[in-house]
């Protein structure tokens, strides 16, 4: 019987983690610890309504005060774990050893920083409430040309959120198209036609050479030879997983914490979120997943880990979920596409901007990706869950219509 678990990480995954181990009857000392002095808080607001000023920072956290103090946790904010030795069980926070009982790894991810623009002033990231602020304040002070690096997730909200706030936005990508890695290119030029409706300038196929400048006046030079002047410029090329602090610790690392299809990483040491890179026996794929679902349920299952026998435990297989806000659009993603996948639209019309679209491949349906679609988007969700082959997948979304 565990007398103690340690979280590393007062994250998404951090928190639920905390909450599902008291759900679960768990009365041992449950220790939070993270580096951020905020309390923990919700990232997706972070490139939505609190960038746009809808929301003022406090919504954004994720459990309030007075729902946090029943848990009885001993929450330490602000301060850094440094180092792990799993053979000893003793984990190190800024420096100082102590020992762990179970311990829950849940760092999450830092963003990849633009070489040659570290420390430059005007250039900006966003994984942080304190970046989202940084970026905010910018345009509140009237800051109106904005160039963002990066047509993923974050680049491509943050470009949104700009437009509606009367900025002009130029929006760059190595790729063909925005998401291309994800969707694939057609459905990613689906996005591009949605941010040039928008009166985005979208730059596809270019990469980044130099940023120079000062807040208000900085430029950005593309590969190609041409030059786009800014006020401020936002990178979002990917994120890294934060796992410098467990080099030498025992545990595996390979572009995060490698774990078992239960999420467990060493005796009596799990990890979850964008930090953890485990098997999914449902596609029998290794990789971390970086959305705001897997952080929830990975968290929950994680602590469930800790609590139960190499005999009990249960894999973590879920059919993976996000959803972006972009503009009016709300694009939701279900299951794993993969870049030669067959794409086939089963309802609406990528022209409207309203869709529904099957991923296959060899008979198997993969993934299901909607825009302003999210019943059918959940309808094939569930054909996941269910392992639909192609064709039976094809009957059901005829009958949308």
């Amino acid at each position: 019987m565990r007398r103690s678990i340690t979280i590393v990480g007062a994250s998404l995954a951090g928190l639920r983690a905390a909450e599902s181990l008291r759900r679960d009857g768990f009365a041992g000392r449950i220790s939070l610890i993270g580096d951020e002095s905020h309390q923990p808080y919700d990232r997706p607001p972070l490139s939505k309504q609190v960038l746009a000023g809808d929301w003022e920072p406090e919504r954004a956290v994720l459990t309030p005060a007075e729902k946090l103090e029943p848990l009885g946790l001993d929450l330490r904010l602000g301060v850094r774990a440094t180092g792990l030795d799993v053979a000893v069980r003793e984990l190190e926070v800024d420096g100082v050893p102590e020992p762990f009982d179970g311990l829950l790894i849940a760092t999450g991810a830092r963003c990849r920083t633009l070489p040659g623009t570290e420390g430059l002033e005007g250039v900006h990231t966003l994984r942080t409430l304190d970046d989202c602020l940084a970026i905010r304040a910018e345009l509140d002070a009237g800051a109106n040309r904005m160039v963002v690096i990066g047509a993923g997730f974050i680049g491509a909200e943050v470009a949104s959120v700009a437009v509606g706030r009367g900025a002009a936005v130029t929006l760059v990508e190595a790729l063909p198209a925005p998401f291309a890695r994800v969707l694939g290119e057609e459905m990613g030029a689906v996005v591009a036609d949605v941010h040039a409706a928008n009166g985005v300038d979208l730059r596809c196929g270019v990469g980044v050479s130099t940023v120079s400048g000062v807040p208000g006046a900085m430029t950005v030079e593309l590969v190609d030879g041409s030059g786009v002047d800014a006020d401020l410029v936002v990178v979002g090329i990917g994120v890294v997983p934060n796992t410098d602090w467990l080099e030498g610790s025992g545990l595996t690392l390979d572009d995060g914490v490698v774990c078992d299809p239960t999420c467990l990483a060493a005796p009596n040491v799990v990890a979850a979120g964008d930090v953890a890179r485990w098997t999914n026996p449902r596609t029998g794929e290794s990789a971390r997943v970086e959305h705001w679902d897997n952080a929830v349920e990975q968290g929950r299952h994680a602590a469930r880990r800790l609590l139960t026998t190499d005999e009990e435990a249960e894999a973590f297989a879920p059919v993976p979920w996000f959803w972006s806000d972009q503009y009016d659009r709300k694009i939701q993603l279900a299951g794993r596409p993969n870049p030669d996948d067959e794409v086939r639209v089963v309802d609406g019309s990528t022209d409207e901007h309203r869709f529904a679209a099957f991923y296959g491949c060899q008979g198997r349906l993969t993934a299901v990706l909607g825009m302003n679609r999210p019943r059918q988007v959940m309808q094939g969700r569930a054909l996941l869950e269910q392992g639909a082959g192609w064709d039976e997948a094809l009957e059901v979304a005829a009958e949308w219509g």
